[in-house]
């Protein structure tokens, strides 16, 4: 039924929900899988005057922080036999990187996570969920965490 899946990751337990999840779909329906991370590469704008300095140190860390957590994604995929692709892409929101990156990559599913949160941590942070769900042409599958 689902040939490819795409699981966006942020290196919580959360997004590890998601990841088990996507093993158990992968398996019953022998899909491709594919993990991305998404970094926002502009969130500091407007920050004042040392913002170049604290965006190569930003970007670097998120970097690191991204490999880190496909590192993991990938670990457990290999030893539930699944094969899995792993990518890091930028773009200036998370939900738009997972939604281009989604019709980019020929996935016909999108497995991720929420964090459910609501009231002024949802007003503050927003919903990257809820976004996808909102701007994806694809089906989208949302663990709750």
């Amino acid at each position: 039924m689902f040939k490819h899946l795409l699981v966006p990751i942020d290196g919580s337990p959360t997004s590890q929900l998601a990841v088990d999840k996507a093993i158990g779909l992968a398996r019953a329906f022998s899909s491709a899988v594919s993990v991305l991370f998404v970094i926002d590469p502009y969130p500091f704008t407007g920050v004042g005057a040392d913002f170049s300095y604290g965006q190569v140190q930003y970007l670097s860390a998120a970097k690191a922080e991204a490999n880190e957590a496909l590192a993991a994604a990938r670990q457990v995929f290999d030893a539930a036999g699944v094969q899995v692709s792993a990518s890091v892409v930028e773009s200036h929101s998370v939900w738009r990187g997972i939604v281009e990156a989604s019709e980019a990559g020929g996935a016909d599913l999108i497995v991720m996570g929420s964090h459910g949160r609501s009231g002024i941590e949802k007003l503050v942070l927003g919903s990257v969920a809820q976004r996808v769900l909102s701007h994806s042409p694809l089906p989208v599958l949302v663990v709750r965490g």
